[in-house]
Order: structure tokens, then sequence, then C-alpha cells
């Protein structure tokens, strides 16, 4: 700023006293439209529009007619964010216009009008049809940045040292300096939510939230939370958030925003789609298809912290055959190694043959999953990584460089792949977590705050700030890529702690990480995984029975149970979530503490390992279900295990329900939450119903899956829930292709279908088959045949098979099953490929 000397005019200079200051204020008016102009100057591209503000740079541009993308910077042009979320596309023209009324600029394709406040550049986004609001940003001040800057840690190398956590070894050093290096930028978008909208979304998360309106949530990467920064909305749209950095989402007090911590830019996407489905298959669209699951991963995966060696694992696969108890995948967990911390090798004490192993599992019919992390120590192959240049502080492995990446698949490659290994668990991808010490007194479960700028701070140190919920999707990247170069004939399977937007196209499934043992933490799991599936992410899973299940020194080590198994209160519980994660995408027992095998459960004829063999079971009679549902996942870009407001948005008393969801279209899971049986301690609980209420969404009717009894929708409920039974109902106007009792998914080929159907209204249900675990579907190697109902005729129709596949059977037998309250009627049908048309 200038300073200018002040003179008093004499009365002669008075004449140019006036022109002067007449002058001043012309040039004041002028320079201020010419500022004002310059803030409403516009560009129109290709496919949006520029804007240039006194606040900083805004770009709008459809990416097509349904998808908006936002990007602001403060800086002087857009950078991006540097990640992969978003999949390569060539970019298309799209059709639209521009509309100028006023101090408001529309953008308007066949199915959005996009409106511009030129005042303050708030927006709106609204259905081009009929002008509906769907969404808009805060009118006043919508966007914020502040400069942060980014800070380099040197760290002492000389006090490098290994420490014990209960999340393995992990190498900690004291911080000799830090510096400043840079900076970056803090971002606020603000909102303006509808009054009768719910949200969903944002990942994993246990803060026990179903409906995320008038919630907070602090998303970084650490156990027990996987973030994917995707919003799912029943007014019509989504929102997914381009960025790697630790964000925050608010809700409360009038001020509703998503927060970058670190960013070049903000860089958003605004996906209309009339469903909740339909907005999952537009993000799908940018972030990538999910590819194919092979059949044996919708089996039963039997795990435990740890099996200790060869003997082991093949001892409890041979002892699952002999009780005839199903099973598909057995896991090897961690510490199998020789030495240091990570290392790909077995230890020839307790491994002496890989390839044997391998084999000796296939020859029981069973797959092999082994647990595989990216830190390591102490052993040659993070020395070799080291020399490359390969490694990050704290003993990762850098997997941001595809080199890294390719140096660490070779690992894995010689060790498991080549010699028979199915299947990987990546554990650890946070890849750092602060959690694993000793902390203050009071510190735990509902300290989310804390725990964020703990996890925070450690993953922008080893990652950078603007990567630090990002590693997860590379690690994941290059073992699907580097498995997908080397075969075509086994499907990536990948198990893995964390997750991001667009990780789901590297064929992974997430789970929830090292629950613990209390009625209250499984029931907090519920939504935790509807959320995340509600984002976009297909496949997640929890650890059955929890990870800790007895009460431990530190906070996490909280379960209630401490004589674990010999507990009848943690066999209640242990069933109960059993009976509930039969019904996820992937049915997965794992924990430490306590045995996790069905006979440490009682014996055969005693209710507890009754009730379990009756519920594995039945998890391998839906396989045909399951496996048409994944199919439907690729395909269709469907989510198989929903929340209520997927199928029920016109219901406003399911908006907010945390225990109840659907398992495709069909069944509506209830699952008990709740101890009947027995208090921990063996401690029995007399007097308790078995019962627990349930809402059955209104629109439709419900039949009892167990007793055929019909009720209405719309009202509340007392259903039987006996420790045998989970509260299980059929909507009305289903088809369920079911198989018979098999021991592993391999048998199913060739077997005669159960078609049950349930009528109500008119209703179809496509079955999806193909080899099972190899990549020939991509090239057309399926079969559909699509089952259909007409509710008015009482006809039933088997549609014409679409497609072959190798090893499809030409000719084949179809139950069908017609469940008409407590009375059923049944036609078997033969079936060549070709339409068969039958009325009831």
């Amino acid at each position: 700023m200038r300073l200018y000397k002040i003179y008093k005019l004499t009365s002669s200079s008075k004449w140019f006293s006036r022109l002067f200051l007449g002058s001043c204020i012309f040039l004041t008016v002028l320079l201020g439209k010419a500022q004002e102009r310059n803030d409403e100057k516009f560009i129109v591209l290709k496919n949006g529009v520029d804007f240039q503000t006194v606040q900083g740079k805004l770009r709008i541009e459809f990416i097509t007619s349904d998808i908006v993308r936002v990007q602001y910077t403060k800086d002087d042009d857009f950078q991006g964010n540097g990640t992969i979320v978003r999949v390569e596309e060539l970019e298309k023209k799209i059709r639209f216009k521009t509309r100028q009324k006023g101090d408001k600029l529309s953008l308007i394709s066949d199915s959005l009008t996009v409106q511009v406040d030129l005042n303050t550049y708030s927006i709106e986004y609204r259905n081009a049809g009929n002008n509906e609001l769907l969404l808009s940003e805060r009118s006043i001040n919508p966007r914020e940045g502040e400069r942060v800057y980014t800070e380099k840690v040197t760290y002492d190398e000389s006090t490098k040292r290994m420490v014990k956590t209960a999340d393995g070894e992990k190498e900690v050093m004291d911080v000799l300096r830090r510096d400043t290096i840079g900076h970056s930028w803090k971002y606020r978008n603000h909102f303006q939510w509808s009054d009768d909208e719910a949200i969903y979304g944002l990942g994993s998360h246990m803060e026990d939230y179903m409906n995320l309106r008038g919630k907070e949530l602090y998303l970084i990467q650490h156990n027990l939370k996987v973030v994917i920064p995707v919003l799912n909305s029943t007014a019509g749209y989504g929102l997914l958030f381009d960025a790697g950095c630790g964000m925050q989402y608010r809700d409360k007090e009038e001020n509703s925003f998503i927060e970058l911590e670190a960013a070049n830019q903000i860089d958003y996407y605004f996906m209309k789609g009339h469903t909740m489905d339909e907005v999952i298959g537009q993000y799908r669209f940018l972030t990538g298809q999910s590819p194919m699951m092979p059949r044996y991963i919708f089996g039963y995966i039997q795990s435990k912290e740890r099996y200790k060696s060869s003997e082991e694992l093949i001892n409890v696969v041979s002892e699952y055959r002999k009780r005839q108890v199903p099973l598909d995948v057995i896991v090897q967990d961690w510490n199998y190694w020789p030495q240091g911390w990570g290392y790909m090798k077995m230890d020839p004490k307790y491994y002496p043959d890989p390839a044997k192993l391998a084999d000796s599992i296939h020859a029981m019919n069973a797959k092999l999953m082994i647990s595989i992390w990216p830190i390591l120590s102490n052993n040659p192959q993070a020395d070799e990584l080291e020399k490359k240049g390969f490694m990050r502080k704290f003993s990762i492995y850098d997997a941001f460089n595809p080199s890294a990446r390719q140096c660490y698949w070779e690992y894995a490659n010689n060790e498991f792949f080549k010699n028979g290994f199915d299947a990987w668990w990546c554990d650890c991808t946070e890849p750092r977590d602060a959690d694993w010490k000793k902390m203050r007194e009071g510190y735990g479960w509902d300290n989310h705050r804390e725990r964020w700028e703990s996890n925070l701070a450690g993953l922008n140190e080893v990652l950078g700030a603007e990567r630090s919920n990002l590693y997860s999707l590379y690690h994941s990247k290059g073992l699907y890529e580097n498995q997908r170069a080397t075969t075509d004939q086994k499907r990536v399977v990948n198990l893995t702690r964390s997750g991001y937007a667009g990780q789901q196209r590297y064929s992974t499934i997430v789970w929830n990480g090292d629950t613990h043992a209390s009625w209250k933490s499984f029931a907090q799991q519920i939504p935790s995984g509807l959320n995340l599936m509600a984002a976009g992410f297909p496949y997640w899973t929890v650890d059955i029975g929890a990870f800790f299940v007895k009460k431990g020194s530190q906070w996490f080590w909280n379960g209630d149970f401490n004589e674990g198994v010999d507990d009848l209160g943690y066999r209640e519980f242990y069933t109960r979530m059993f009976q509930y994660a039969v019904f996820l995408p992937i049915f997965r027992s794992h924990g430490t503490d306590t045995p996790r095998e069905i006979w440490n459960f009682g014996k055969p004829g005693e209710p507890f390992y009754e009730s379990l063999l009756k519920m594995i079971k039945l998890r391998y009679q839906l396989l045909p279900y399951t496996y048409s549902l994944a199919g439907k996942v690729t395909r269709e870009h469907y989510t198989m295990t929903r929340l209520l407001a997927f199928d029920f948005p016109d219901d406003p008393l399911i908006l907010d329900i945390k225990d109840e969801f659907m398992f495709g279209p069909a069944f509506l899971v209830c699952p008990v939450t709740v101890p009947m049986y027995y208090d921990k301690g063996s401690v029995a609980l007399n007097g308790i119903e078995k019962q627990r209420e349930v809402y059955l969404p209104k629109g439709t009717n419900w039949v009892d899956f167990w007793t055929g009894t019909i009720y209405k929708g719309g009202q509340t409920i007392k259903a039987n829930a006996p420790i045998d039974k989970i509260p299980l109902f059929v909507r009305q106007g289903s088809i369920v292709p079911m198989g018979p009792e098999i021991q592993h998914t391999g048998e199913l080929a060739g077997k005669v279908l159960e078609i049950a159907v349930y009528p109500g209204k008119n209703t179809s249900f496509t079955l999806y088959e193909d080899e099972g675990n190899n990549y020939n579907y991509e090239k057309g190697a399926f079969s559909t045949i699509e089952l259909v109902w007409d509710n008015e005729k009482r006809a039933f129709i088997i549609g014409k098979r679409k497609g072959k596949f190798s090893g499809m059977g030409k000719e084949r037998s179809f139950r069908v099953v017609l469940h008409n309250g407590s009375k059923q009627l049944e036609k078997v049908f033969s079936y060549s490929g070709k339409e068969i048309y039958y009325e009831f």
C-alpha cells in the first residue's frame, strides 16, 4: 500500500482540486466496474465453464450429462490432486448450453441444470426437466481455502529400533528436526442438504452411525476405519471427493461441509442417480468396475491368529471334511517367516514345502490364502528393497513406486503364487497406525478426533499430507496388475484392512479391522459395513467372533469373554455373529485369543454347534443366488448387502435403522445383537424373550423364511429368534435360486437347482454362471438365464439361455417351488436352454 502526502490547497488552486478529485472519483468507479466485470468473467469450454474470481479459480465441467466435475483452486491454475481414483477415460464432447439471467448462469445438459450465482459462485444442481433442486452449495462463501505448510521430518537414524505391538513389530526412530519445505491448502466446501434427505457412505467407521445427517466424521485410514470419500443420498445424487489427504465431514449447526486437510484443489464429482444403485453405477463409471470374484470366495473361510505349521493347516481342512462341514478357504496368518518381519518366505522348520502344502489343500477341494505385509524389516528382501531405494521410513515399502510394486510382487510370486497359493491377505495397509501403543488414561473408542489427529500425523509423516489416505489403493494396484500380467487363469482375491475410492477395481475385499468381542461392538459393525458398501465398495466382511475376545492391558484389547470358547456367553455371541455374517458378501471367521473352528463351540447335537452347522449349510444352499448377485455387481454395478434405503427410500421409518438390511432383492436380514441365553462368564439369563422387534418396510408383504407366515409391510412385529434362527424374511415378489447341500463350491456344477418363488407381484431374477476362477468371462464366457414370475397369470418362465462357457452342461434340471404361505407347489423341469413356460 502506498502512502501519499496530503497538501493544503490554496483558493487559487481550488479549480485544480475539483478537477483532481473528480478524476479520482471517475477512475475509482471505472476501476470498480472493471474489477466487478473481472469477477464475473467466465470462459465457455468444450464441456463446461471456467470462472476467475477474486477468491480463486473455479471450473465446472460435464463428464456425462449426469455427472459434473467441480474444481476450485487458490493457486494460479488447476494441478489436480495426483491420485489414481478416477480411471482414465477419453474426453467426450457433452452437449450442453449456457443461459444467463441476471446474476445467474446456468449450464444445461440433457439431464442436469447447474446454476451458478455470479455474486458468490455457489452452485445449485437441478433436474433439467422439472427444475427440482437436488443439492446446493452454501449460498454465501461456499468454498474456503487456507494455506498450510508442509514439513519434512528428519529422524535420528542412530535411534532406529523395533518395538513389539499388537499389530506386529514396528520400526520407530526419534525425531531429529522438522523443516518447512512447501505449502498446500486446507479447503472447505460447504453444502446445504435438504431437510428430508438421508445421506450414507464415507466408508467403514465405528462411530455407530447409519444416516449421516447431523453427524461428524473424521476421515483417515486406521484400524477400525476405512475411508471411501463418497456420499450417497436418497435425494437422487452422490458426491465423490477426489483427494488423497485426511478429511472431515460435518453436518451440524447449519454448517455442513467437507474439509480437505492438504490438497492442491477442491475436486469433486456430482453424480445424479434416480436411485442409490444408479449413483453407485455413476461412481464405478468414474472409478472402475468391480471384477468378478472367484466362486470359491463366496463359501466359508476359516481363519484364526494363527495356524503354526503346514500340518496344522492340513489337519483343520481334513477335520472339516471328516465332519462334512462345508469349507472353501483356509488362511495362514502372519509370523510364518523365519526371520525379521514381513519376510515372504515360509520357515522351512514348520512349512517345509509350500508347493506341497498348496497341493495338499487343493486335494481336499479347498483353497489357501496367505497373509503378506507392506512392512518388511531385518530380512534379505527388506535389505534389497532398501538398496534399490524402494523403502520409505518405518520399514514400509514404497507402493507409490511402480518398480517397487513390481519387486514386491516378485517376492510374493516366487514364494506363494508360483507354488499354487490362491488368495492374498494384505494386512496393515494403512500402513502406519498410531493406536498400537500405550495411550493416556481414558483414550479409547469414543475419542474420534484424537485418534484422527494422531493417525493423520503418523501417515502424513511417512506418506506425505496429500497422500495420507492412498497407500492401500496403490498397494492393491500393484498386486492386481502384476497377478493379471502373470496369468488370466486365476482371479485376484485381496483381503485388506484399508481401502479407498477406486480400489474396488483391483478385486479387493475390505474388513473392518481388529474389533473386540462385546455386544455393543457387534451392533456397531452392522451400520459400519452398510455405509462402506453404500459408498460403492461391494465386498466387505468382518472377523466373526471379533478379533480380541478377552480383556487385555491395552485400551483396544477390550473383549468381554476372558474364558474364550469355554464361556457359554461367548458361544452365543459367536453364533449370533455367525448368523449375521452368512448374509455378508464374504463369510469369514477370524480372531485371536481363542480357537474358531466349529468343533470348539460344542459337539454335534448341541445347540451352538448345530446352529453354526445349520447356517453354514444355508450359506452354501444360497450359492446360486449369491454368485448371481456377484455377477450383477460386475455387470450392473449392483450392491449385494444393502442398507434399507436402497430398496425403500420412500419409507421414512427405515432411514436410520441400523440393525436390519437387505441381502440382494429378496432377503430382509435382522441380526440379534443382544444376549438371550447367557451373559459373560456362562451366567444363564432367565426370563429373556427369545424374540426381537423387527420393522417390516412398507410397500410390500413379507414372508417369514422359516415358517412361511406372511406379514404386511409398514409395521413392527416381534420375530422369534431362538439360537438356531436369525429373523429372516423374504419380500413377496422374489425369486431365489438355491442349491443342494454341498461340501465346497466346486460341487455345485451339474446339481439340480431349486428355484424358490415367493409370489405377490411380477418379478424376475437373472441366474448367472461362468467357469468360476478365470477371466474368460471378460471375453463373454458366461451364461445368463432369466427367471420370470407373472403374478396375474401365475405363470413361471425359464428364459432362453444366453451365452456359454467351457464345462457348461447342456441339460439340467430345475425344481420350481412356489411358496404361498404355508402351502407349497412344486414342479420339476428338464431344461436344455430353450424357454419354458408353465402356469401353476
